[in-house]
């Protein structure tokens, strides 16, 4: 099983999308808390859906459950926690909600993992793959940026 990764965030409209039209993957699996910020305009759900279609002939979701609470990340963008606890709490949470066993594991192959970070460093997209790499096993991961 193949998980992709990948952020919007300086990324201009066509590098996001050539980006995705050349990883191979089929679906794009959005992350984020919140999916109709105006940090972007191609990427707002709606936006996002339409030109995932057309430009790239994707599938487009969005998986709240797979997203920190709003209370944990504005507590770590607002620098009252560390990037260590932030992704402690984090991936307690996943693990409280049990993630593995939601009904995602069918559509996961050749999925790209969407949220706002520049990079996967330090952006829980990259906590969710690693989560269900461990849980599942045989998952490969790769950052798109």
């Amino acid at each position: 099983m193949r998980v992709y990764t990948i952020g919007f965030t300086k990324k201009s409209a066509e590098t996001f999308f050539e980006l995705l039209r050349g990883s191979g993957a089929q679906r794009v699996i959005d992350v984020r808390l919140n999916n109709v910020s105006q940090l972007a305009g191609f990427s707002k759900r709606d936006d996002l859906a339409y030109f995932l279609k057309h430009v790239c002939g994707m599938e487009y979701e969005h998986a709240p459950d797979l997203a920190p609470t709003q209370e944990l990340l504005k507590s770590y963008r607002d620098g009252q926690m560390s990037w260590e606890d932030y992704e402690e709490r984090f991936l307690a949470l996943m693990a409280e909600r049990r993630i593995e066993d939601l009904p995602i594991r069918d559509v996961m192959d050749d999925v790209c993992l969407l949220c706002s970070e520049e990079t996967a460093e330090r952006c829980h997209r990259r906590l969710v793959a690693e989560y269900l790499q461990g849980r599942w096993g045989g998952v490969e991961i790769v950052h798109l940026g």
